[in-house]
């Protein structure tokens, strides 16, 4: 037999309530949506950014290098030789500025199509202006203070050193691997100096974006993570979440309880109405009605078991109404016909039977037909 050390303290499990181990609901989800509060990842963008700017440099690169060649021919062969007056200058540096926009204009466009598509991929479209609102706490310098100290600044601290690292490090390593060809420059010409140069760089760009992308993907799955840790609720938050979306479970019962008790009102208020009462004869009592006016077959009006049943007959009692104790019949019309609907079929003869007896006892003709002279 084992026994309780004297200093064990019983667990109270009220302690652990607040403690957020639950998925978030979805409506948790979607008021945090809705605030601005979503997974992104700010690299992301920025890395596909240059990783579609240096592709497009490679094929563009010679269309940009030939136009800024033919701007600089045109303003020192033609520009310099013009009379320098006030419309002249202005429509020079108009002249310049436009093809210098046209010549711009591919990078920006790109720059621009790839920011959306990296946004739209991690957060869907969303549009709100909660985070553009006025949030005095933030201004707080204590809070401020201690956000440093988070886990989360650590991480973009580390995420800084990393990517400034792996930079570094491709940068080493791709010129040191061409540092003879840096040597052998100094017997270039100008034009193919320039050439390689911007070959080389547009080598370290492309290299640089691909590492940017892979740590940016990390940084999304990492983000994803930090808000999914965020989002988590307490069992609490849950139940009382529930409550306010669902209503509370005590007040939904006690409207269903009280729904029940008008729907049996009703259906005892129809049971005068009825032909026949078949019992069990004491678990299930159904009321049969037929009008040949308003159906072609007899209606159950009402129906119940064990209490409802004995409310049934003696309600029926109570106004006369004929009780017929039948206890498959009744079983089945229980089982198979709901309050309003008509008798089926395979219940029709049986329940005719039934009725044709009933009319006999009152000493009155069937529903539908006339009395014989």
């Amino acid at each position: 037999m084992t026994t309780v050390p004297r200093f064990a303290l019983p667990l109270d499990l009220q302690l652990f309530a607040g403690e957020k181990t639950e998925k978030a609901t979805p409506k948790k989800r979607q008021d945090a949506r809705k605030k601005g509060q979503v997974a992104k990842s700010m690299e992301l963008p920025s890395a596909m950014i240059l990783f579609s700017v240096m592709l497009l440099l490679f094929g563009y690169g010679t269309i940009m290098r030939d136009k800024i060649e033919n701007m600089f021919v045109v303003s020192f062969y033609d520009y310099i030789n013009m009379e320098m007056t006030t419309d002249n200058i202005s429509i020079i540096f108009g002249r310049l500025i436009f093809e210098g926009l046209l010549l711009l204009a591919p990078i920006f466009g790109i720059a621009v199509v790839m920011a959306v598509v990296a946004t739209f991929s991690q957060i869907g479209f969303l549009v709100t202006t909660e985070t553009l609102k006025m949030q005095f706490n933030k201004l707080d310098p204590i809070k401020g203070l201690a956000n440093m100290f988070k886990i989360r600044a650590l991480v973009e601290l580390l995420k800084s050193i990393l990517k400034l690292t792996v930079i570094g490090l491709v940068v080493f390593f791709t010129i040191w691997n061409e540092k003879d060809q840096f040597i052998q420059m100094a017997s270039w010409p100008v034009i193919h100096t320039f050439s390689y140069t911007a070959r080389l760089i547009l080598m370290l760009g492309v290299q640089i974006a691909v590492l940017l992308l892979i740590l940016a993907l990390f940084d999304f799955i990492y983000q994803r993570y930090e808000m999914e840790k965020n989002l988590k609720m307490s069992k609490d938050e849950v139940k009382q979440e529930y409550k306010n979306t669902e209503g509370d479970p005590l007040i939904k019962g006690k409207i269903r309880e009280k729904q029940r008790r008008m729907a049996l009102q009703r259906m005892m208020q129809d049971v005068p109405k009825a032909d026949v009462v078949i019992t069990n004869p004491t678990h299930f009592a159904v009321a049969i009605r037929y009008d040949p006016k308003k159906a072609e077959a007899p209606v159950v009006i009402a129906k119940g078991m064990d209490y409802i049943a004995l409310k049934i007959r003696e309600v029926a009692e109570e106004h006369g109404i004929v009780r017929m104790e039948n206890k498959p019949l009744a079983r089945a019309l229980y089982n198979q016909v709901e309050i309003g609907q008509s008798i089926p079929a395979e219940l029709f003869q049986a329940v005719a039977e039934v009725l044709a007896y009933v009319y006999k006892l009152k000493g009155k003709d069937q529903p539908g037909r006339r009395t014989k002279p």
